[in-house]
């Protein structure tokens, strides 16, 4: 009996052991994608993150620290849309952003979010650092949105806010409204859903 209680009692600890192993090397936050299709061809748009996780903290406070403390860290004037990496979009079709032609290609999406009811989507393209290096002699790109300037903006539009009457855990980028003419970009955490609409353009 003593030796099977010490025998379970030893599995047990290394199923803990590993487990909490396997926790450790998840990444904070893990990388996600969402793609849709587009066109009378049904070309492909697709949207690549870090998806943070909210972890019991208040993500977009209030008055003049409205989204700072978590979206805007370090200094950064508008948020990545996600974590780490920036966040990126790659469509093969042009579309129209908030009357603005984006032409089919790779591009940074950040979020100007200055208040509960005033977010723009912007559409850059500033080229994504793999890792964050701040010495770095690489001028052309950016890790997350360290460093944005608006010169490269190619398209900016305000984007909806609709609120949940739950709360999201992990945020999440999708598409909503999808026809071969067009649909919306929506992004969804905690309780916030912002959303832009865009048309494929010719």
């Amino acid at each position: 009996m003593w030796k099977r209680t010490v025998t379970i009692g030893m599995t047990l600890v290394a199923a803990a052991t590993f487990a909490a192993a396997q926790g450790d090397s998840r990444p904070l936050s893990p990388a996600g994608s969402s793609a849709t299709q587009l066109g009378k061809d049904g070309k492909w748009m697709e949207i690549t993150y870090s998806r943070p996780i909210k972890r019991g903290r208040d993500l977009w406070g209030s008055g003049p620290t409205y989204a700072k403390e978590v979206l805007l860290q370090d200094g950064a004037t508008v948020w990545r849309a996600g974590a780490n990496v920036s966040t990126r979009l790659k469509t093969e079709v042009p579309v129209l952003v908030g009357g603005k032609r984006v032409p089919a290609g790779e591009y940074s999406i950040f979020i100007d979010t200055k208040s509960p009811t005033d977010w723009t989507l912007i559409v850059s393209s500033w080229a994504a650092q793999p890792k964050y290096d701040p010495n770095s002699d690489n001028k052309t790109a950016l890790y997350g949105s360290f460093g944005y300037t608006p010169d490269k903006d190619v398209a900016r539009v305000a984007m909806k806010m609709d609120k949940f009457s739950l709360s999201i855990d992990q945020m999440t980028w999708n598409f909503a409204d999808v026809t071969p003419a067009g649909g919306k970009l929506v992004l969804m955490w905690d309780t916030v859903v912002a959303s832009a609409p865009f048309t494929v353009s010719k």
